[in-house]
């Protein structure tokens, strides 16, 4: 039986997160997925921890799955490689700032030439138009832009950045569900005129910004300035983090759930307190409600009896873990949402794993990802064609490099 995206050649032409985790989801879904790299040093990300004679955990990680290629597109040998393979493909993925491709040669106008069925995605910081659209960008500067900043931290203190690529990673899903929808549309409109390839552009401020759950609106009524507040939600109360005995407690508690809550600390009289008669009541008081929480969790004998009586009492709730308990959690590793790799350099190392589950089953995870210039000689026979003479022609002129 084939898997999804069986058959769909990719060329990846991105570096760092958000490209190459977009495409390390295709090429979990089945996806030839040819990685092309800078000479003379490839993806920046393989000089990112952790490191280990010379070979980096970072990079294995986002680029599992791939084929690598590495290409001096300086020399015109070197770009006429580049663009026979696009001629094969069915996807081209690249992740530089806007107009970086076109400068090469190999914008949407010459690549739709070459293929007119490629699908074509542009990932950047801003987009590929607007006031913007020139400047160099990362998750946290996106992140910045979009307002999201603003609402991590304390009530009084400096905003904060998150410990995580959430706006890369969401990018890369983002992008992974436009190409796979492009792909969609070119198979059901198979024969139609004009219904072959498409150029798609999707940007880390985009994806932030529509990650805003409620902020924007109630920012345009008027009626409320949304910002952060530390610990605890801005809008709904009790929704937050909360000190127990030997740790945190995150409770997520709405309107209807709120009974349950009261229910659990034995404390069926804060159902009649005007203080904490509805939402709105409960988020003005929220310093006081949080000391009533907080003070029943000193109570327990200990945060797991905490747990226990909120769960039982269907109140959503969950321990704050630390990354490696989250690591070693046995739902985690049942799920296979923890993939252990052995790596001949780095040794054994985890990595977060495919978040996609299907019933009709995924291939094999992969068990590596490219060295640098790793498959030149196999992607340019199988693609192109290239003779064994020719590829050390190439190699000898410093087109083609490999470690």
């Amino acid at each position: 039986m084939k898997h999804i995206l069986d058959g769909i050649v990719v060329i990846d032409f991105t570096q760092v997160v958000a490209g190459p985790a977009c495409t390390r989801l295709m090429a979990e879904l089945g996806a030839e997925v040819i990685k092309v790299e800078l000479a003379p040093n490839g993806d920046p990300s393989r000089q990112l921890p952790t490191l280990r004679d010379g070979h980096s955990a970072y990079y294995v990680q986002h680029n599992q799955g791939k084929k690598g290629i590495c290409i001096d597109l300086r020399q015109s040998a070197g770009l006429e490689i580049l663009k026979g393979l696009i001629k094969k493909a069915d996807v081209l993925v690249e992740y530089f700032s806007p107009g970086a491709i076109g400068r090469l040669g190999l914008g949407w106008e010459v690549v739709r030439q070459l293929n007119p069925n490629l699908i074509m995605c542009s990932i950047s910081a801003f987009g590929q138009d607007g006031p913007l659209r020139a400047l160099p960008g990362f998750d946290y500067i996106a992140q910045a832009y979009a307002g999201a900043t603003s609402m991590i931290g304390e009530r009084d203190g400096l905003p904060a950045i998150t410990g995580l690529a959430l706006g890369d990673i969401g990018t890369a899903v983002t992008a992974l569900a436009a190409i796979n929808g492009a792909l969609f549309w070119r198979e059901r409109n198979a024969g139609q005129k004009d219904a072959g390839g498409q150029f798609i552009d999707i940007s880390l401020l985009d994806y932030y910004f529509y990650c805003h759950e409620m902020n924007v609106q109630m920012a345009s009524s008027g009626d409320v300035e949304p910002t952060r507040n530390g610990a605890q939600h801005n809008a709904v109360a009790p929704l937050g983090i909360f000190r127990a005995k030997q740790g945190f407690i995150v409770i997520v508690t709405l309107e209807h759930q709120w009974p349950k809550l009261c229910q659990a600390m034995e404390r069926p009289d804060l159902l009649d307190d005007p203080r904490f008669r509805d939402n709105q009541a409960r988020v003005a008081h929220v310093d006081e409600l949080t000391r009533v929480i907080e003070g029943w969790m000193q109570a327990q004998p200990d945060m797991e009896t905490a747990l226990r009586r909120l769960e039982d009492a269907r109140v959503p709730v969950a321990p704050v873990l630390t990354v490696r308990e989250a690591m070693q959690h046995p739902h985690l590793l049942q799920r296979g949402t923890v993939r252990t790799f052995d790596h001949p350099a780095l040794g054994q190392f985890q990595v977060p794993g495919n978040p996609l589950r299907y019933s009709q089953g995924l291939p094999p995870p992969p068990s590596k990802a490219p060295l640098l210039g790793e498959d030149n000689a196999a992607v340019l026979r199988d693609y192109l064609g290239l003779t064994d003479d020719k590829l050390a022609d190439l190699e000898r002129a410093g087109i083609l490099v490999k470690d």
